[in-house]
């Protein structure tokens, strides 16, 4: 059973259809991978494993999934699009499919010209992300064709979120809820990094989450200072502080929480003035949360607070990201901003800070829904621990 309505497909590529509209397209080509996988999920409520692909968007006719014949079938199963085309350069490389029909793009483009009629303009989304051959190939085999890309003006469709993604974003932070609940009642001295990721993961798994928006982060000590540590071996001690990070995902959205925590149960007089700093500036930040204000101005408050401090060298990321089939997408709303906040954003305050001498890294982060009134949490929970100055 596939994650996406067919409802919320069909608005969606409807959009799509309105940008190929005004651009004089014939067709787009929306390229995705493991890695790079919003924009594909975005009409297909799916991805692959081990294999890449593209969704083909036509100016009549049927959407379909350029990919490989070891994804075909869970494609027909659970993908919102169900017609498949296999090609070389979206399969494992040397592997042997001797029974798939195997194709390439000189045969698609006359597949659309018996189609379409004439096929003049293809818009290409994700060709910053897209392998070289991958390239070549459809350079090569759209031969005449004139190739447009339209990634900014796709990527922008999955700035607000419909009815629909914010329910699964609300349900993917009420995981991500019982995640840190699980992860702050593993810890103690002796206890590794790894089962401080089993106990979230499991919380997560457990209650239905569809996957997770990155690797679980538990970095104790000075491996917090790796930014987005992975779980390693590593026990934990006495004294250290441990930030912790998951971002459990409902139907491919992602909710997500971020906090640093004693080993010992309480913080030090000097770690708890370190965490007071940090929800300060989280404070700041989430009151710049209303519609209308642009990428600097929501940053501005937080960072002059460090800057006050001394703690503005160690900052790496800056304080507001929007999360939805990623935990961090765009916009990003950062010192050199100029996007809006607009209701219908699903957005995160992220305040961290790395390298420290004394508190090494730490980061706390919780989302919030933007409506015409301001900003609402996602996480009751953790909006009333980052409230505790």
């Amino acid at each position: 059973m596939g994650y996406l309505p067919l409802q919320e497909r069909d608005a969606r590529l409807t959009r799509v259809g309105d940008i190929m509209s005004a651009k004089g397209l014939d067709a787009a080509l929306v390229y995705y991978d493991e890695f790079n996988i919003g924009n594909g999920w975005y009409l297909t409520g799916w991805c692959p494993q081990f294999e890449s692909g593209a969704v083909l968007v036509l100016r009549t006719g049927y959407p379909m999934i350029l990919g490989g014949p070891e994804s075909e079938p869970f494609a027909k199963l659970d993908s919102a699009i169900t017609e498949t085309r296999n090609f070389p350069v979206f399969m494992v490389p040397d592997e042997e499919y001797p029974n798939a029909v195997i194709t390439d793009f000189p045969a698609l483009f006359a597949e659309l010209k018996s189609t379409l009629g004439q096929v003049r303009r293809i818009g290409l989304v994700g060709t910053g992300r897209m392998p070289a051959d991958c390239y070549r190939q459809i350079v090569e085999g759209f031969r005449g064709v004139e190739l447009v890309d339209i990634t900014e003006d796709y990527v922008s469709l999955r700035f607000m979120k419909s009815p629909w993604e914010r329910e699964q974003i609300r349900a993917a932070f009420a995981l991500a809820d019982h995640c840190y609940d699980a992860m702050r009642g593993k810890i103690a001295e002796g206890v590794s990094e790894i089962e401080v990721a089993a106990a979230g993961e499991f919380a997560a798994r457990s209650r239905g989450a569809s996957g997770f928006g990155f690797s679980a982060i538990v970095g104790s000590g000075k491996r917090s200072n790796a930014v987005v540590p992975t779980a390693g071996s590593k026990t934990l001690r006495a004294g250290e502080m441990v930030m912790i990070g998951m971002a459990p995902k409902v139907q491919g959205y992602a909710g997500v929480i971020g906090d640093v925590l004693p080993v010992s149960g309480e913080y030090t007089a000097a770690q708890r003035e370190c965490v007071k700093v940090l929800k300060e500036a989280f404070q700041l930040t989430k009151a710049q949360l209303a519609p209308g204000r642009i990428g600097r101005e929501i940053d501005a408050p937080a960072r002059a607070h460090f800057e006050k401090l001394g703690y503005s060298k160690y900052l790496v990321c800056p304080f507001v990201h929007t999360i939805g089939l990623h935990e961090a997408e765009s916009p990003f709303f950062g010192p050199g901003s100029s996007d809006e906040l607009k209701p219908g954003m699903t957005v995160c305050v992220d305040v961290s800070f790395f390298g420290h001498p004394e508190f090494n890294g730490v980061r706390i982060e919780t989302g919030y829904e933007i409506t015409e009134s301001g900003a609402e949490p996602m996480s009751p929970k953790l909006d009333s621990v980052f409230g505790e100055v």
